[in-house]
């Protein structure tokens, strides 16, 4: 697929490919809930030239299910805990989980706190994400 090499990146999830998990918040790069992984790694899509990513593992939320089309355990955990509210930037939040995850299996409170740091919310106290974020843990060893 050919694609404008002035695209962002959020851009062509959302309006090419048609994948809206990826939220738009600020444009700038600080909100985070733009979030996807490339190569295992949280990039804020945002700030990001699809041209950028040609040659790498994108996963976006809508990636992250099981191969028999189930949630992942991650997404199961925040479900269980009410780790979503208004849900804008729960995608970005599973996705930085994931990615901590994927490094350390079995992280501490504190290491989850700060992970999701990377990623504003403006409905919860982050409490029940780092719940569902240990849970997921326990559930994924």
């Amino acid at each position: 697929m050919s694609v404008d090499p002035n695209r962002r990146l959020l851009d062509f999830i959302r309006e090419d490919l048609g994948l809206t998990g990826t939220k738009y918040g600020c444009g700038t790069g600080d909100c985070g809930v733009c979030k996807v992984l490339i190569d295992g790694e949280p990039v804020n899509s945002c700030t990001v030239p699809a041209k950028e990513v040609d040659g790498k593992k994108v996963i976006t939320i809508e990636g992250l299910s099981e191969d028999s089309g189930g949630l992942h355990p991650i997404q199961e955990a925040f479900m269980e805990f009410g780790a979503v509210q208004c849900g804008y930037c729960t995608p970005a939040m599973i996705l930085v989980a994931k990615s901590l995850l994927d490094k350390n299996p079995d992280p501490t409170r504190e290491e989850a706190r700060q992970t999701i740091s990377s990623v504003l919310c403006r409905c919860t106290g982050y409490q029940k994400i780092v719940d569902g974020i240990l849970l997921a843990a326990e559930r994924m060893e």
